[in-house]
């Protein structure tokens, strides 16, 4: 009986099976961030077990609130910024460096096909786009993998995906995964890892992937999975050259990492996408979804590009493309409408800055912030104000997420600079 990609990544990096129904598996990577690594570093402190099991494999980084805007940010940050450089963790990127975690380590290479990853946060599954098992744990799993590079799972049932056709102008991953919640629910993925596939998965981008896998969980899955293929290896290419004489022979090895034809799923689902229209987020549940054309004329009081969805280049080059088709109409934001955009890292900031996009955002009268996580969930660069609406690229809609009493209307970056320009939900003139 064949393998399906996770059930090949438990195989061969099983470290103990102490019961039945559990997997100990090595990890190759712990990501940290400074709000739920301290816990685990202050706990293990007090327990006088204040090691790391290997400083290469672990990567850390402050993004949730960045710069601190308290004291107990403040503390949050010097807690994991000591650690990090009792345990000569190279990998630690500070203010100035930094970037939404599940852009960063991305960008930085730090994932590969066949990798095993946690981190105490739930939107870990993104990192599944490169054919990896990623998973988001709670703070004694995570302080485990911190101390000794491993963790406990089940071994995994897998929903398979499959996304056929071709998408239309306009529509993009973020509404993809929107319709896919909305169809199975949030608990329909629960105990599964979700492996997409198809023709559409094939033709996006690793970015498009990232936006894909990581919303798996807001679906309840335990993981998102695409398996690798050239647009896998081309994106890694710069942190595998040396490794690999060609592209082609990066390819045949990741190939492993492939479910087999006759593996056995939980369940398989398949879907043509192709009469898809760019959809949006309603209510306080991520499967509660409508066409954007729906809710035309829906109000917004705020309008955010960003997170750890969508906050990478290609978001921000379609935003820009929005925003441009407006301004040669001499069109700003509407009046009474902010505009908040906060590139995912550093890096990307400063590419936005080589190609003029925010040049075109400020132009069009959005505040654009350093990269950070705050607003996302409701901590700073962008809080509600009870009864204000906001039109997000982020990635959930719970009652209170990004203020007390807020709204928020997930959608895709095209949509959001399309409701900046209108003052209310539109789409895009990027859908025909």
């Amino acid at each position: 009986m064949g393998k399906t990609i996770a059930e090949k990544i438990f195989d061969a990096h099983l470290a103990d099976k102490p019961f039945v129904d559990t997997w100990v598996l090595s990890l190759d990577r712990v990501f940290c961030h400074e709000i739920t690594t301290p816990v685990a570093i202050v706990d293990l402190m007090e327990a006088k077990r204040d090691k790391v099991f290997d400083p290469a494999k672990i990567k850390a980084v402050i993004d949730h609130v960045t710069p601190a805007k308290d004291s107990q940010t403040a503390l949050q940050g010097k807690i994991l910024r000591d650690w990090a450089r009792r345990h000569g963790i190279k990998d630690f990127f500070d203010i100035g460096a930094n970037g939404v975690c599940h852009a960063i380590f991305p960008e930085k290479g730090f994932v590969r096909p066949g990798y095993t990853v946690i981190m105490g946060d739930s939107h870990t599954c993104t990192h599944g786009a490169f054919g990896a098992f990623a998973a988001g744990v709670g703070t004694t799993d995570l302080e485990v993998g911190i101390l000794k590079g491993v963790c406990a799972f089940k071994y995994p049932k897998t929903m398979k995906c499959t996304l056929t056709g071709t998408l239309r102008p306009g529509v993009y991953a973020k509404d993809v995964i929107l319709f896919l919640i909305g169809q199975i629910g949030v608990n329909g993925a629960t105990n599964c890892v979700m492996e997409f596939g198809g023709e559409v998965i094939d033709s996006l981008s690793m970015e498009s992937r990232m936006t894909l896998c990581n919303m798996a969980v807001e679906a309840g899955a335990t993981s998102g999975l695409c398996p690798p293929d050239m647009t896998t290896v081309e994106y890694l290419w710069p942190f595998i050259k040396e490794e690999f004489p060609s592209k082609e022979a990066a390819l045949a090895k990741y190939a492993a990492w492939k479910s087999d034809e006759d593996a056995v799923y939980e369940k398989a689902l398949s879907f043509d996408v192709s009469s898809l229209e760019p959809l949006a987020t309603v209510g306080y549940k991520p499967d509660q979804v409508k066409p954007v054309s729906a809710l035309a004329g829906t109000k917004v009081d705020q309008v955010y590009i960003g997170s750890c969805t969508n906050g990478r280049i290609e978001d921000l080059r379609i935003a820009v493309d929005v925003l441009a088709r407006g301004l040669r109409e001499h069109r700003r934001i509407a009046p009474g409408v902010r505009g908040v955009v906060s590139p995912a890292t550093t890096s990307i900031y400063k590419q936005a800055l080589e190609e003029g996009l925010i040049s075109v955002f400020l132009d069009a009268g959005f505040c654009v912030t350093n990269p950070t996580c705050g607003a996302c969930l409701g901590m700073s660069n962008g809080v509600l104000a009870e009864g204000e609406v906001c039109a997000s690229t982020t990635n959930r809609n719970f009652n209170g997420r990004m203020g007390k009493g807020g709204m928020v209307h997930l959608m895709s970056p095209a949509t959001a600079a399309a409701a900046a320009l209108a003052g209310a939900i539109a789409n895009s003139p990027l859908f025909s």
